[in-house]
């Protein structure tokens, strides 16, 4: 198998996302997306152009990411702030509201009552199908007013950042850094929407934080993950998995009661609520239905009448059985392994849910470059000379 050079593959990176978001700008239907590719496809073209100058790679990949992701997400935010209605995508206003409804009523949703009050074009906005924690993104705004730095994006760029600076530090690797932040997909999502990559920082910082032995630092920041978005939940049933059979304790508290912590207000005001926006809607039991079809397998199966959902749903439940299985057989005793089943994981899962995105693909391709890092970075690990002296850290 040939392996092409380091700065082949930079090359090659940088020119096909410069395409790539030169196709955004000129032909997407999404203003947001049209707005980003304008600004990445001269980010993503200088980047091309500077890989065989600039000498550190990592720097080169950190400054790309400003000029691809921070700086277009900033100007959108600018221009909403100024008045434009077509600079975000609707997570963005769904997570603002959140933080209004957090502030004022004591939880982050709606009823049903109060969804179906709304004006039927404007439902879809009444629901809020993310965990209670990522309504503190939008509290800002509801304390201080239109601002651009009161836009949510801002504050998920402000997690990522940090967490992702925390992360590489631990694990330096220059592919994994460019899978988390100038892959197209990753650059596009936190320009424009955002909600999906301060839950991913999260994940990749919770599995550096393992790797150097940091558990109950790695279970507060996977809890915080968890607290945010559904999707960080199969990351912490692994790393579960990982604490009791590596007997890493610690881990327990952040990752298990951070997410329920941040249940307790909404089942205390109003629990019918966080059920109809958390379960209801994503299961397609919502007065609306989720515009989220992106045409993979379980979509597409769920679309065959009669029962397609019910079908998709049960080969959805069918793949959680096996992979609980392999877990529990080959159970995960090292990062990089609970990074290998989280990314593989989460890549089928999305696969097989009836609603879903081709913007998700974003965490499988991120947790596997890092799983790939963390296993290159063994020797580095202060565990590393323990485990391998440990035989029973090997028994089966």
């Amino acid at each position: 198998m040939i392996k092409l050079p380091d700065r082949v593959v930079d090359l090659l990176l940088y020119s096909l996302s410069a395409v790539f978001a030169l196709v955004t700008a000129l032909t997407s239907t999404l203003l947001p997306h049209r707005a980003w590719g304008a600004v990445a496809a001269c980010g993503y073209l200088a980047a091309a152009l500077l890989v065989y100058l600039v000498r550190r790679r990592d720097l080169l990949t950190w400054a790309t990411w400003g000029a691809v992701a921070l700086l277009p997400m900033v100007i959108q935010a600018v221009q909403r702030a100024g008045g434009r209605t077509d600079r975000a995508q609707e997570e963005v206003l769904v997570v603002e509201h959140m933080g209004e409804s957090l502030l004022h009523h004591g939880t982050p949703y709606l009823s049903r009552a109060e969804i179906a009050a709304i004006p039927l074009d404007e439902r879809l906005l009444g629901y809020r199908p993310y965990q209670p924690g990522m309504s503190i993104f939008g509290v800002p705004r509801a304390l201080a007013g239109d601002f651009w730095w009161t836009d949510a994006r801002i504050w998920f760029a402000v997690v990522t950042v940090g967490a992702l600076v925390a992360a590489f530090h631990f694990v330096p690797s220059v592919r994994a850094l460019q899978a988390a932040t100038v892959l197209p997909v990753t650059a596009l999502t936190l320009a424009t929407g955002g909600d999906d990559i301060p839950v991913l920082a999260l994940c990749l910082l919770a599995l550096a934080l393992i790797h150097r032995g940091s558990f109950a630092w790695a279970g507060v920041a996977v809890g915080v993950a968890a607290a945010c978005k559904l999707f960080a939940l199969p990351v912490v049933a692994v790393l579960v998995l990982y604490a009791l059979f590596t007997r890493s304790w610690r881990l327990l508290p952040g990752a298990l009661g951070l997410p329920l912590l941040a249940l307790v207000p909404p089942l205390l005001v109003a629990p019918d609520a966080l059920i109809e926006n958390v379960l209801r809607f994503p299961l397609g039991h919502g007065l609306v239905t989720s515009p989220a079809q992106s045409p993979f397998p379980g979509y597409l199966i769920s679309q065959i009448e009669p029962g397609g959902r019910y079908l998709a749903m049960g080969l959805l439940g069918l793949a959680a059985v096996v992979i609980g299985a392999l877990l529990l057989r080959r159970p995960p005793r090292t990062a990089a392994s609970a990074a290998f089943f989280c990314g593989y994981g989460l890549l089928t899962a999305i696969l097989l849910m009836p609603t879903t995105r081709f913007g998700y693909l974003l965490y499988p391709a991120a947790l596997v470059f890092f799983a790939l890092a963390l296993s290159k970075d063994t020797a580095s690990s202060p565990l590393s000379s323990a485990a391998r002296g440990d035989t029973a850290l090997y028994r089966q």
